[in-house]
């Protein structure tokens, strides 16, 4: 698929859903070449058409599930939820950044932020320092050097 700056794009799939991709593909007779989401005339999908398809999903799916009423969900929110759940599966940031197309894992760094949970496992792996107060203390010793300079 091509996205922003006509790069390719490859994405991961659950295998139950590969599995609907062709069982569709099938029941719907595509040949081998047809694009799976394209126009009437057969010709890729524009964004706008992308994204007017995202908002009647959403819109459906608000019946079975009320949170997302109000809810802004586009391609980048569906691209950055996938992308959240790789981190949170253990999946290494460098082929996270494989996957979503980014040229460096430090693109990749921007585009995933920790949640909670997360942060709170990190929290609960690390040990309180045992940092006593840090405000220097001088001893008598140099008190009295000092003050004879």
């Amino acid at each position: 698929m091509y996205s922003k700056g006509r790069k390719q794009r490859t994405i991961p799939l659950w295998r139950e859903t590969a599995g609907r991709v062709r069982a569709w593909v099938k029941e719907q007779a595509l040949p081998p070449e047809q694009l799976l989401f394209s126009n009437r005339f057969g010709h890729p999908l524009t964004r706008a058409a992308v994204a007017e398809r995202i908002a009647l999903a959403v819109k459906a799916a608000t019946e079975r599930c009320p949170s997302l009423r109000g809810r802004h969900i586009t391609c980048h929110t569906v691209r950055h939820a996938t992308a959240m759940h790789l981190l949170q599966g253990g999946v290494d940031i460098t082929v996270m950044a494989l996957w979503l197309g980014h040229e460096s894992p430090v693109t990749t760094h921007g585009y995933v932020e920790a949640d909670l949970r997360m942060k709170q496992q990190a929290l609960n792996a690390l040990s309180a320092p045992g940092v006593r107060n840090a405000r220097f203390q001088p001893k008598d010793k140099l008190l009295r050097f000092l003050e004879s300079l």
